[in-house]
C-alpha cells in the first residue's frame, strides 16, 4: 500500500511521517477497523472521502477534513469510538491521525498541507493490516 508523509505547510510541523492510503472502496471501508490504534507519526488518509465514522473502533482519533487544494476545512479532535463524523461536502479527503496530534500540531481550519510520497519501509505496520 502506498505511504505518504503529510505536513502542515502553514506551521512547518510534521502531521504523519507515514500515513497510508486508502483510495479504493474496500480499503476506505475497512479503515481502520480492528486495529488497536495508531502510533505517533501514523495516519490513514481516506481519498475521496468526504464524512467518517468512529463505529466498530477501540481508539480516539483525530481527523482533518482537507479541500482539494489542500486547506484544511474542519478539523475534529479526540473523535470518541462508536460517533459519527461530519459530513463535509467541500472536502476531497480525511486524514486519521492519532489522538493529540492535531492539538500538538497547532493545526486549524485554513492551514495548508502537503502531501509527498514516501518510500514504505517493508516491515512497517500498515494500519489495514489487522
Amino acid at each position: 500500500m502506498k505511504a505518504v508523509r503529510v505536513t502542515n505547510a502553514s506551521r512547518g510541523t510534521i502531521l504523519a511521517d507515514r500515513a497510508w492510503v486508502a483510495d479504493i472502496c474496500l480499503s476506505r471501508l475497512r479503515g481502520l477497523l480492528g486495529r488497536r490504534g495508531l502510533a505517533p507519526g501514523e495516519g490513514l488518509l481516506l481519498t475521496p472521502c468526504r464524512g467518517i465514522h468512529t463505529f466498530g473502533m477501540r481508539f480516539p482519533i483525530d481527523a482533518l477534513y482537507i479541500a482539494g487544494n489542500g486547506r484544511v476545512i474542519l478539523a475534529c479532535t479526540l473523535m470518541r469510538p462508536n460517533r459519527w463524523g461530519p459530513w463535509v461536502r467541500a472536502a476531497t479527503c480525511v486524514l486519521e491521525l492519532p489522538a493529540g496530534t492535531v492539538m500538538a500540531t497547532a493545526t486549524t481550519a485554513g492551514d495548508r498541507l502537503a502531501v509527498s510520497a514516501v518510500q514504505a519501509d517493508p516491515h512497517a505496520r500498515d494500519p489495514l493490516s489487522h
